[in-house]
């Protein structure tokens, strides 16, 4: 029997799921749901903050000079990459042209409801079986909502929309001007400017260079050791902050410093509500459970979400958990019990803290994304990730660590499934 199967999301990972599931007809019937009017999601660029021109929060994080901080070389999905030859760092605009050109080269636009907002999802639960309801209306039309069923839903709505705000003593009171990183759009605004950057994973970085282009000064403020790469002669690093002040920030050392702007690179929450209570799906300090391998629902297996993982390469691991998503569906994949597939879950988690990593980073992966998307196609039994992906991304880390204002100017070539070289730099 045909599934029906709904894709929540245009991004990256709705349209790997797309692409997946439309190349089997004879086993899925998928219907993708996408507020926006183009695909792409968070790498479509927009100047407008808060609200869009339907009145809905802006999805993008996008910033205009923003390059990518992995090269294209290992960014693409393995069965459709990027075209050759340099930059190996490319702008947002040329990555947006990748997810249009990947949607064009499937077909994909056909299968997508664009200018839709879902509204609900509901699972209804018969004898050992559930479907689900999902209610959705057009953007400009939100009175005309519409019920379909569907047989599995995959959630792909991304997790860089929604903006953390951190704590911090004194923030209502001072004076100068705050953002999150998620409205951070041009440095122009920024000249001449005393500018604090809090955090410094790679947005916090990224934006904290961008924004010495104009500032007069950039303090990167974070609570991590200090960087040991070279930075420009206008940033400086300090301790994460205790408190702010009218016109200035006192920083975990007592150093206080007159500033006129801070920009929070505090990172996202995980959101979901058009989830109904009946899905039983719980976030707790950024943990998202129960969910097995980071994906599938483990008491509604036909329920499962791509791209939660964070600190990955993410094309290609979304391009291994749809294919293990789908064999599930297919039933070609038989889980574990929901008591193993918790006690797994656990586990993972339990070893994370006694790492003493903090329960915000129960999806983080990092150096364990290589054994992770191994994990899920040895499960599956599909062809892995190749090994170059791993043995560039994990040289670009190396080098962005120790030189974080030059790494992007280098440029790469795949040589074979498990080597690579440096070629010419852009400059």
């Amino acid at each position: 029997m045909v599934q029906r199967v709904a894709v929540i999301g245009g991004g990256a990972a709705g349209l790997c799921a797309l692409r997946h599931l439309t190349a089997r007809p004879e086993q899925f019937q998928a219907v993708a749901f996408e507020q926006n009017s183009r695909v792409g999601g968070t790498w479509i660029y927009t100047t407008n903050i808060g609200k869009d021109e339907n009145g809905l929060p802006v999805f993008s994080s996008m910033y205009k000079n923003l390059r990518t901080n992995l090269p294209k070389e290992v960014m693409a999905f393995p069965d459709f990459p990027f075209k050759k030859g340099p930059p190996s760092f490319i702008s947002h605009e040329e990555v947006l042209q990748y997810l249009e050109d990947y949607a064009i080269h499937y077909k994909l636009y056909q299968y997508i409801k664009f200018q839709t907002i879902v509204q609900t999802i509901r699972p209804l639960t018969g004898d050992n079986f559930t479907s689900w309801e999902v209610t959705y209306c057009p953007v400009k039309e939100r009175n005309q909502s519409c019920r379909e069923l569907f047989d599995a839903v995959i959630i792909c709505n991304g997790h860089y929309s929604v903006p953390l705000y951190p704590d911090i003593v004194g923030l209502k009171d001072f004076a100068g001007h705050v953002i999150h990183s998620h409205d951070y759009r041009e440095p122009e605004s920024y000249t001449d400017l005393h500018v604090v950057c809090l955090g410094a994973a790679a947005s916090g970085q990224d934006i904290s260079m961008d924004i010495a282009l104009k500032a007069k000064q950039v303090y990167l403020s974070h609570d991590k050791p200090f960087l040991t790469t070279d930075l420009p002669s206008n940033v400086e690093q300090r301790p994460g902050i205790k408190c702010l002040r009218r016109n200035s920030v006192i920083f975990n050392n007592s150093e206080e410093v007159e500033i006129d702007a801070l920009i929070l690179c505090t990172g996202y929450r995980y959101s979901f509500p058009f989830l109904t209570e009946e899905c039983n799906l719980r976030i707790e300090e950024e943990r998202i459970t129960p969910l097995y391998k980071h994906l599938i629902h483990t008491q509604f297996h036909t329920l499962s979400f791509i791209g939660i993982c964070k600190t990955i390469c993410p094309f290609p691991q979304f391009h291994s958990q749809v294919r293990f998503v789908l064999s599930v569906l297919n039933g070609s994949l038989m889980l574990p019990s929901r008591e193993v597939m918790d006690h797994d879950t656990e586990r993972d988690y339990q070893t994370r803290l006694e790492e003493g990593l903090p329960a915000r980073h129960a999806h983080t992966l990092g150096p364990l994304q290589w054994n992770y998307n191994d994990d899920l196609s040895s499960m599956a039994k599909f062809e892995p990730i190749p090994r170059v992906v791993q043995e560039l991304y994990d040289y670009i880390h190396h080098h962005r660590k120790n030189h974080l204002s030059t790494y992007k100017d280098m440029n790469y070539e795949l040589i074979d499934d498990k080597t690579f070289k440096p070629i010419q730099s852009c400059k």
